[in-house]
């Protein structure tokens, strides 16, 4: 791998990752842009005890461009994007409209693919692969920056989850406080190893392998699952067999099997509600449907909206071996046409109510497996 760092022409920082260490990244941005203004601020709830942050500048962000006005695409034939290069593998760039900036954090953009009609799915293996050293490059980096407390990776993908710009592309959060749903697992780690003396991201994993029934797919380093309390219709949990705290503590054989696994998981999210085709799709509570599908996407079947979620430890939390990295992946679609939408009980009381069980979900991930 090969990293190039240079500046846009508004000052922000722009990373490039080739996979060929001879690949030169000398075009200069050539768009006339202002500096970037920024409102972010973030306050704290005190009845809740968690923190909001205020961004209103981002009501002006970019907003569903047609493809050819695409910003994440390369810069070709007289267009100019946010990257200068006429091609790329995986580019890296602060966001122009960031959630949280300056004191306040810092969000950048991460591009899997010059493709613009691709998804992470149709990546080769050595792409992937130069996502995952692009996440762990950031990571490292943006954990020496002052007031940073979490580096949080994530994709949202497709119209429905929010998306406004369709190229293929993640994000990167970096937090200058610990972020709720890590405190609280944070706080359900003491409490069981107070209890039991054990780890309870460890026992977890064990008890999955054990019982078998949610399991969806297991290499020799990682094993994908849907958690016994799943809060959404489909969602898998991927853990590396051996603990880690954070994506720079991964080994080489972790890194080199993530691609196959995570590339593989993604492609059978795409097959769930293949249904259109002939493909087989899960009811509502999880029944079988007739037929299966199982080529890298279905033919004819929409792209199942997604997030997929980092979980990595904070950066100064105690006991920080302690905690286990792993990524969520899931999606709002709980059956064919339908979303799952967080109505009263998810939003005002934080209670989930889930339509499918979890082990439902999961002999449907292991049906719609490659061939």
């Amino acid at each position: 791998m090969k990293k190039t760092t240079t500046r846009l022409a508004d000052g922000r920082e722009l990373i490039y990752y080739d996979l060929r260490d001879d690949a030169v990244r000398d075009e200069r941005d050539r768009r006339p842009l202002d500096p970037v203004a920024t409102a972010s601020e973030i306050r704290h709830d005190r009845l809740l005890g968690d923190s909001v942050a205020i961004a209103s500048h981002r009501q002006a962000r970019t907003y569903h461009p047609p493809a050819d006005e695409c910003p994440l695409c390369p810069s070709r034939d007289g267009r100019l994007s946010e990257i200068p290069a006429p091609d790329y593998d995986v580019a890296v760039f602060e966001n122009r409209f960031p959630s949280l900036a300056g004191d306040s954090g810092r969000c950048e953009v991460v591009c899997f693919t010059p493709d613009h009609d691709a998804s992470f799915a149709d990546l080769s293996e050595e792409q992937a692969a130069l996502v995952l050293e692009a996440w762990t490059d950031r990571t490292a980096e943006l954990s020496q920056l002052p007031g940073v407390e979490q580096v949080f990776c994530f994709e949202n993908r497709g119209a429905e989850i929010g998306v406004t710009l369709g190229h293929p592309h993640g994000q990167i959060y970096a937090y200058p406080f610990i972020t709720p749903r890590t405190e609280r697992m944070l706080t359900s780690l003491a409490a069981h190893r107070e209890a039991t003396g054990g780890n309870l991201f460890d026992d977890t994993v064990a008890d999955e392998l054990a019982d078998g029934r949610r399991i969806v797919l297991e290499g020799e380093h990682w094993v994908v699952f849907v958690p016994y309390a799943a809060h959404w219709p489909y969602e898998v949990h991927l853990y590396p067999k051996r603990r880690v705290p954070d994506l720079l503590a991964l080994d080489e054989a972790a890194r080199t099997e993530f691609p196959q696994i995570y590339l593989e998981v993604l492609r059978r999210f795409d097959r769930i509600f293949a249904g259109r085709d002939g493909g087989k799709e899960a009811g509502p509570d999880g029944g079988k449907g007739e037929g299966t599908s199982r080529g890298p996407r279905a033919a004819g079947a929409a792209r199942t909206p997604y997030i997929a979620a980092w979980h990595q430890a904070p950066l100064r939390a105690g006991r920080r071996e302690d905690f286990a990295l792993h990524l969520e992946l899931f999606t709002i679609r709980r059956t064919s046409g339908k979303l799952k939408f967080l109505a009263g009980s998810e939003s005002g009381m934080n209670v989930f109510i889930n339509d499918v069980p979890p082990e439902a979900a999961a002999e449907r991930l292991r049906e719609v497996a490659s061939e």
